[in-house]
């Protein structure tokens, strides 16, 4: 089968065998597969990131001499079962599956190890525990959106969010416009959006944002309504006195009161921030700008070392939150958000190519004006998207 091998950076089309299920593992036809954001830093950065997950117990991530198939947002149809499957799905089965897979050594990330080749390819292995059926018809072209949608839904369920909460997105390139998808299909009525690109801002109103801003001309946390936000500390200081002195007056204790006015939602209103950017500096800058008490979901992905202030993350008690993929509930959820109608990632999707066609587009893909998310047809002849 033809497969792109990454390796020391470079991208290259080449014959390999045709790969063989073990016991509980499903070999799919690759329909289709989406370029992340993901794969074109592992293309250069892998050792760092190696490094990093060694850290955490995890040293068989790709690393820049292996000969790595990237590729782990992918759709596909059922080919052949290994040994020992229930084979509830029978040849020809249009399926998504979670990108884990067992190996002698453990469970592997599909398409960022050397020993669980990815969806770059005309081919490759799943485990069946973790294959789905794609339902009601949905299209291959979607249908492989399942994971990193299934990245933004997670995101959003960390974020805690409501229909009143004031969602904050800042970063509208994948990731971003995903979170912005999830947080409309969450049923959040006011979602800001910020971006330094045009086209994203572009692509994130059709996302369903509800206000996009340029962060060149001004804050996003200047367009949301921001009632009851407080953004400075005399105005913290002074609610913390003017609170005290308006429940003086009542003719009860102000204690009994002040605890009464927690309990029916009298505490401060604070943004719900979504960092999608994965930039050093990003971070830091979020805690110094959100109003107090901000709760922050950092999406975005910083492979290198990054600084905070934490005495200005102490002053406002902002809420750090760092979130990492999706449970297989998650994912399940997501495939049948996207086949039901509720989410149309559709807009995100800006470009196709063959196989031939993918160190073009990563090229493509470093253009934010032109590409968002590029698929890989393993079937079509495009060079480029």
């Amino acid at each position: 089968m033809r497969a792109v091998i990454c390796q020391n950076a470079e991208l290259d089309v080449r014959d390999r065998p045709e790969p063989v299920p073990a016991k509980g593992q499903v070999r799919l036809e690759v329909l289709r597969c989406g370029i992340c954001g993901s794969d074109l830093h592992a293309r250069t950065g892998c050792d760092d990131w190696a490094a990093m997950t060694a850290r955490a117990g995890y040293d068989r991530f790709a690393r820049s001499g292996e000969e790595v198939v990237y590729g782990h947002e992918f759709s596909g149809a059922v080919a052949e079962h290994g040994p020992g499957c229930r084979r509830t799905l029978k040849e020809g089965t249009p399926v998504v599956a979670l990108p884990l897979l067992r190996s002698p050594l453990g469970v592997e990330t599909t398409g960022l190890s050397a020993a669980a080749p990815g969806a770059y390819a005309e081919q490759l292995i799943v485990e069946e525990s973790l294959m789905m059926e794609v339902p009601n018809g949905l299209s291959p072209d979607v249908a492989a959106l399942t994971e990193p949608m299934a990245v933004a839904w997670h995101a959003v369920q960390r974020g805690e969010v409501g229909k009143r909460t004031e969602a904050v997105v800042i970063g509208c390139g994948p990731v971003g416009l995903g979170v912005i998808l999830m947080l409309k299909a969450k049923g959040v009525r006011t979602v800001v959006a910020s971006d330094y690109s045009p086209g994203r801002r572009a692509l994130a109103k059709a996302c369903g944002a509800d206000v996009v801003v340029d962060p060149a001309q001004g804050s996003p946390f200047d367009r949301t309504p921001g009632k009851g936000q407080l953004k400075d500390i005399p105005s913290v200081l002074e609610l913390a006195v003017g609170t005290r002195e308006k429940l003086e007056r009542l003719p009860v204790d102000w204690w009994h009161a002040w605890r009464l006015g927690e309990a029916l939602g009298g505490k401060p209103k604070f943004p719900v921030v979504f960092e999608c950017v994965g930039v050093p500096g990003v971070i830091d800058s979020l805690i110094t700008g959100a109003p107090f008490w901000s709760r922050v979901v950092v999406v975005g992905v910083c492979v290198g070392r990054d600084e905070i202030t934490p005495m200005m993350a102490i002053n406002k008690e902002i809420d750090l939150r760092f979130v990492l993929g999706y449970t297989p509930l998650e994912f399940r959820d997501t495939l049948h958000m996207l086949a039901e109608g509720k989410v149309d990632p559709r807009p995100l999707i800006t470009g196709t190519v063959g196989l031939d066609g993918v160190a073009a587009a990563f090229t493509a893909l470093g253009d934010p004006e032109a590409h968002a998310k590029i698929l890989i047809d393993p079937r079509s002849a495009a060079t480029a998207p």
